[in-house]
């Protein structure tokens, strides 16, 4: 739905500029709400003008606090005068007309409306004015009783016209077939009143109160009439439409509607609505008579609604449909999921407990779905205190005689190594992961995907976990699952800065950034925002601090899950590296001692090896050190033993030194973390040069210095250019590549289109306009110089 109404919008703009009016927005469903705000966000360059108009005070709001507003006040006097002359058809007596802007607050609507409702003497002043004007929130009465002077017929029509949302003539005239009403007279007698006009095909009411104001003054009974007769005329023309209104004429359960709204919702599921999909199956679950079908049904509305990007509405859902079943086995799956919504946007404690009971729950009857669920919260405790850890072990939940699918041998794997982790027993927790990995490296449950790359990253595993990542992204834009999109990304961006990817890394998390901000998901923006603040502090970009201001305000305004310490911890790791490019590794260490998450703190060992040597602290390197070798020793890569060696380079007496550091780079030929390897090659080339050995000591600066430079990490870079300096040689700046002057979101629409992806098959994996690509696509062009797309596939973009 987001992205037909981004497309529909768009599509219309390229004949002519669109003015796209959402007159009372404030009664728009959720879902419509959700995707005109995603849409109003994600504009870019379409010639589209969108106006929200949203009444304050309503029992329904319109939140959109992120989008200019201005609020409309009353009109002034000889405004008012001449818009009252001008309704009246005569002059208005000046008191009156200063009695009426005093009553109305200067409402242009009520000044209106208001010289139908009263008579030339009153309007004159000759009369005197009714005790109680219908004002304000009683305008739409005028519109109703307008209506009610009308014919029967008549009446019926203006109803149907209320209640349809097709605005199609020949569906209103069909309906009133239904109904038993001749259409003609009615049409021309409601067109005559002023409160409808047909334009060709269409029929129009004049004003959103009009259909508000005769759709609440019927009778809930003829409500439900006229909407059995629009369904009845929506048959072969527009089955959605048609289920949603057989849903609307009914009030108790019916299963015959259920199975339109079940159909509808499969549709909407099948074309990658599934906030629709969502709204139909909680509607359906509404009209079904027996309590474990309707349990069902929520489970449907939830699982969509979280995969539409709505994690609190999902959770709402879940809830519901927890009180109603009675299976064991749906409770677990429902509780598998509420576990989920409250680990990423809720309470992580109570997510591991609803984890742990699901998992105990079904051990004895369905011990494969208990293991699949004792997984998820095993590998989400790995990320937490001990106190609010799982308790559940493997013995209880692991079937008698496991079964030898890959599915099941990767469930159990990665159940069984999750364990031995939180017991810190890392041989075995590595041998258990791996084989969970290598079970798993052809399937694409999500569920298995998330989970393998939470394996791989506790490894420091970077093809693995590049791979988990990558795969469930796209997985998640081919089906327009932005949910998934958004839980994806970050992580694949911290993929990216581990393998020294570092614009990547920032498109990503870009993108992450604002794809959460254009669906209205705001704690989905910590984590991106806190990866742009870590890698703006690795560039010594000013906008560091910009960035971590904005992820303050919003870390404060509610609980954003797990993501809140992994986003501490890189916030941390970001000041950490902001404080040791500028001079002061003890503020520093500060930070950087703070980190909890045992990952992080892997992915951070340079900084916190040099920081600590550098503030006079070599016990601490030291104790930092000793967790890098046990890790190595049980994980045995590349990238381990190159932070080992590099470490005791740092620590060793100056005759051991070198030893240590060309070990480190031997290391790091296979460990392929560009990043890293330049700061080995930095620091043996700073303990070359203070050892008086300068020819060799350029050698390596030079590396480290184009490396630097090739990420854009420009701090370092300008320290290896110092060095080099100090060693006799002196290093030109680079210009910049014309690649490295794309912003974040054109690399990322310059490398989907080196793919060979057409202009609309980008739009639809990045939730954007075809126009929005085409104007990226331009400005890639024009900064690189190139003149095509095949010259893309040429560049370096990473």
């Amino acid at each position: 739905m987001f992205l037909a109404t981004l497309s529909l919008l768009a599509e219309a703009a390229e004949q002519a500029p669109v003015a796209c009016v959402i007159d009372d927005a404030h009664w728009l469903d959720d879902a419509s709400a959700a995707a005109l705000l995603f849409t109003a966000r994600r504009l870019g360059p379409e010639r589209v003008a969108m106006l929200f108009a949203a009444r304050d005070g309503d029992v329904r709001r319109f939140e959109a606090e992120d989008l200019p507003e201005l609020r409309v006040g009353g009109l002034e006097l000889d405004a008012a005068e001449a818009l009252l002359r001008e309704h009246a058809g005569a002059d208005v007596s000046g008191d009156v007309t200063a009695r009426l802007l005093e009553q109305t607050q200067g409402n242009p609507l009520a000044l209106v409306e208001l010289p139908g409702a009263l008579s030339a003497g009153q309007l004159s002043g000759s009369d005197p004015l009714p005790p109680q004007l219908p004002l304000t929130a009683e305008v739409q009465r005028v519109f109703l009783d307008r209506s009610r002077r009308l014919s029967e017929a008549g009446q019926t029509l203006m109803l149907v016209a209320a209640a349809d949302d097709s605005v199609l003539l020949t569906v209103i005239r069909a309906a009133l077939a239904v109904l038993g009403t001749d259409p003609g007279p009615a049409l021309e007698e409601a067109e005559d009143s002023g409160l409808l006009r047909i334009s060709g095909p269409n029929l129009e009411l004049r004003h959103p109160l009009v259909r508000s104001a005769v759709y609440q003054g019927a009778s809930s009974g003829a409500r439900k009439r006229v909407h059995a007769a629009l369904a009845e005329a929506m048959v072969g023309v527009d089955p959605d439409r048609r289920a949603w209104h057989l849903a609307a004429s009914v009030d108790e359960p019916n299963e015959g509607v259920v199975a339109e709204l079940d159909a509808a919702a499969a549709r909407a599921q099948a074309r990658g609505g599934y906030e629709a999909a969502s709204a139909a199956l909680e509607r359906a679950a509404e009209l079904s008579a027996e309590s474990e079908v309707r349990a069902r049904r929520l489970f449907g509305a939830a699982n969509n609604a979280w995969l539409s990007g709505q994690p609190v509405q999902a959770r709402t859902l879940a809830e519901q449909g927890r009180q109603h079943a009675s299976d064991k086995l749906l409770q677990a799956d429902l509780d598998r999921l509420r576990g989920r919504m409250e680990f990423i946007a809720g309470s992580v404690r109570a997510g591991i407990r609803v984890w742990d009971q699901a998992a105990r729950s079904v051990a004895a009857t369905d011990p494969v779905r208990a293991c699949e669920i004792a997984m998820i919260a095993t590998a989400g405790s790995t990320f937490i205190a001990r106190e609010a850890q799982t308790d559940l072990t493997p013995d209880e939940v692991l079937p008698a005689h496991p079964g030898d699918s890959l599915r099941e041998q990767c469930f159990t794997g990665l159940l069984v190594g999750f364990h031995h982790l939180l017991r810190d027993e890392l041989d075995q927790a590595a041998a258990s992961l791996r084989a969970g990995l290598a079970a798993g490296r052809s399937l694409t449950e999500t569920d298995l995907l998330t989970n393998m790359g939470i394996a791989a990253f506790h490894l420091a595993d970077d093809d693995a976990f590049r791979s988990a990542f990558t795969r469930l992204l796209a997985q998640s834009r081919d089906s327009g699952a932005i949910g998934l999109v958004l839980f994806a990304l970050p992580r694949l961006a911290l993929a990216d800065l581990s393998a020294g990817q570092l614009s990547t890394a920032t498109a990503n998390a870009t993108e992450a950034l604002q794809l959460a901000r254009s669906t209205g998901q705001q704690p989905l923006t910590v984590m991106p925002l806190a990866e742009l603040a870590l890698h703006a502090a690795i560039r010594g970009e000013h906008s560091y601090a910009d960035l971590l201001a904005d992820l303050d305000r919003t870390m404060s305004a509610g609980q954003t899950g797990i993501l809140g310490e992994l986003v501490h911890d890189t916030r941390r790791w970001a000041q950490g590296w902001h404080d040791l490019l500028a001079g002061q590794p003890a503020p520093a260490v500060h930070q950087l001692e703070q980190m909890t998450t045992p990952p992080l703190i892997r992915l951070a060992a340079y900084e916190r090896l040099d920081g600590a040597v550098r503030a006079g602290r070599p016990d601490l390197a030291q104790d930092w050190l000793t967790d890098l070798e046990r890790f190595a020793d049980a994980v045995d890569s590349p990238r381990s033993h190159a932070v080992v060696c590099y470490g005791r380079a740092l620590l060793a007496p100056s005759a051991a030194a070198e030893e240590h550091y060309r070990a480190a780079l031997t290391h790091h030929k296979a460990a392929r973390r560009p990043l890293e390897a330049a700061r080995t090659h930095l620091a043996y080339g700073e303990f070359l040069r203070r050892a008086r050995r300068r020819v060799d000591a350029r050698e390596q600066l030079r590396v480290a210095l184009t490396i630097f430079e090739d990420v854009g990490a420009a701090s370092l870079a300008e320290r290896a250019r110092t060095e080099l300096r100090a060693s006799g040689e002196t290093a030109r700046r680079r210009d910049d590549s014309t690649v490295t002057k794309l912003t974040a979101q054109e690399r990322q629409v310059a490398r989907h289109v080196a793919q060979g992806l057409s202009t609309r098959d980008v739009a639809a994996q990045l939730f954007l306009s075809p126009r929005t690509i085409d104007f990226h696509l331009r400005n890639v062009f024009a900064k690189t110089g190139i003149s095509s797309r095949t010259e893309l596939a040429r560049l370096n973009l990473n």
